[in-house]
């Protein structure tokens, strides 16, 4: 039996950067991996042919470059071999008469290119950065916050004070609305509408949904900003880096290690123990970065777990599922606007409409006729992704069924609604057909296709329930206040020492590292509420 400080169970990006700081602070960490590699949803492989680098899940890194966890720890990231590339061309959306709308990182062209599709939609975008600007700290506070805690509540008062009662009002009603809302209230043009929309299901949301609103303007926001960065090499040497300095630091990194149970006497987490029967002890704290029905209903033993918590993680609602296509081509492909080209990502759709019909669609268990392609460009940004003259295109698709019972174009037989190889290739195949119609020659210039299907990213990562990449559903009921759990809406948890973090608690999806960085904070400078406990 070994003894740490802290023991972390699952190495995604909110237990590295959470073992980092621990670390780095002399804390004694181990973090405990039952996959054959590091990072969660973060990886790195040739997965279609040698020489084409894939990010195979998650691909693009502005919310973490934006992060207060990056800027605390870049300058040693950088020594242990991580840097980020950008670009001022972030995104687009490409619409079926192969005209397109872009977003840059300079606000002028922006407003001027709006502008060129409605008169007034560029100083509408003017004032909507003006006025998100205002509230940044507020806004940005509220996804980097443990709400509900001192720091919450100063957060709150901060916001009242800054705002005044009938500004801070106007704000929590922006908070609560649809994506769908604001976007015809703000944008006359449906090309606007249509570049924005689709940024809501990155967020595991849909237009219509309460809260999307919000969503879609940070997002947006963010992009402006902070461009489209990538690491050199891959997403996966975020993960070697963060790997790297929590070993320089004395921290231990173990994968191809189940952790079975954490240990518990008197209400209290003492540490955990392996598949393979080893225990190990965690002075301080055991942080576990899992879904609450991994945390409530598997890890711990079920005579420690109330019968109401353990009803309330079993109701925990996962989300839509998603699939990735990934293709190694001979050639750049040849988009109906050069622009195109050097976009990072580009969203392929008619628009904010057939946006929320496909995820109409998808929550009645049907496959969408006309779904959101995501087609991410990463050589626009790094060229060693790939050899020379070659290409690699990242496919997602947001808008789908874990359990398809039906195709919503009547084409597709889902015979038992699992997603086997037969159903993921027919569907896939759809979605290719509609990209070789914009596209002239990309079926020929195809080297290699590799599709990962809801099931299959399941596999590759159990926190990713019926392909659902964003920890859960973000409906307002089970998120802000209510994320992980209603009751629980913190990332402590009701057994002392123990500790929740990962997409399924606050702040919610996003590759940014905030519920890591901010139990780190909490257990290395105690607030009220844990010094009280």
């Amino acid at each position: 039996m070994a003894n740490f400080d802290a023991i972390l169970v699952g190495s995604g990006i909110n237990s590295l950067v959470c073992a980092g700081l621990l670390a780095r602070a002399g804390w004694e960490v181990a973090v405990f991996e039952r996959n054959d590699c590091f990072g969660g949803n973060i990886r790195t492989e040739e997965l279609t042919l040698p020489g084409f680098l894939h990010d195979v899940l998650s691909g693009w890194h502005p919310l973490f470059t934006g992060s207060p966890a990056y800027g605390e720890l870049r300058e040693e990231l950088t020594v242990h071999g991580l840097h980020y590339l950008n670009t001022p061309h972030p995104t687009a959306t490409l619409f079926p008469d192969d005209l397109a709308a872009f977003l840059t990182t300079s606000q002028e062209d922006n407003a001027a290119h709006f502008d060129g599709f409605a008169v007034g939609d560029g100083e509408a975008w003017r004032n909507m950065m003006a006025g998100f600007l205002t509230k940044a700290d507020l806004a940005f506070g509220l996804l980097g916050t443990e709400l509900w805690s001192p720091q919450g509540l100063l957060l709150a008062a901060r916001g009242w004070r800054s705002l005044g009662t009938e500004a801070s009002l106007q704000f929590g009603a922006e908070l609560l609305e649809s994506s769908r809302h604001w976007l015809e209230k703000t944008f006359s043009s449906p090309r606007i509408r249509g570049l924005l929309a689709p940024w809501v299901l990155h967020t595991g949301l849909g237009p219509e949904a309460a809260g999307s609103g919000f969503m879609t303007q940070v997002i947006a926001a963010s992009l402006q900003l902070g461009g489209m960065p990538v690491p050199r090499g891959g997403g996966a040497r975020l993960v070697d880096a963060l790997a790297s300095l929590i070993r320089a630091q004395g921290g231990v990194l173990r994968s191809g290690s189940h952790v079975e149970r954490i240990l518990l006497r008197d209400g209290r987490a003492l540490g955990v123990r392996l598949l393979n029967g080893e225990e190990y002890t965690a002075g301080r704290a055991v942080i576990c970065s899992v879904t609450p029905s991994q945390l409530y209903l598997k890890l711990l033993d079920p005579k420690q777990v109330s019968s109401s918590l353990r009803q309330r993680a079993s109701e925990f609602r996962h989300g839509r599922g998603d699939m990735q296509i990934h293709l190694a081509l001979s050639a750049p492909p040849a988009w109906p606007d050069e622009r195109l080209l050097k976009t990072a990502l580009i969203h392929v759709t008619p628009g904010l409409d057939a946006v929320s019909r496909a995820v109409h669609e998808a929550d009645r268990g049907l496959l969408p006729e006309e779904a959101t392609i995501v087609v991410g460009q990463p050589l626009t940004v790094d060229p060693s992704r790939a050899p020379r003259d070659k290409w690699i295109l990242w496919i997602q698709l947001q808008e789908l069924p874990s359990r398809p019972r039906g195709d919503a174009a009547g084409r597709i037989d889902t015979r038992d609604g699992f997603w086997d190889d037969i159903l993921k290739e027919r569907y896939a195949d759809r979605i290719m057909r509609r990209l070789y119609r914009q596209l002239p020659g990309l079926e020929e210039s195809i080297l290699k296709r590799v599709v990962l299907s809801p099931a299959d990213l399941e596999r590759l990562n159990i926190n990713l329930v019926g392909g659902d990449p964003y920890g859960g559903d973000c409906s307002l009921d089970q998120f802000f206040l209510c994320r992980p759990l209603p009751g629980l809406p913190q990332h402590r948890c009701p057994m002392a020492g123990l500790y929740h973090i990962g997409a399924s608690t606050h702040p919610g999806p996003g590759l940014h590292g905030a519920s890591g960085y901010m139990v780190a904070k909490q257990l290395l400078n105690p607030g009220l509420l844990q010094r009280i406990s």
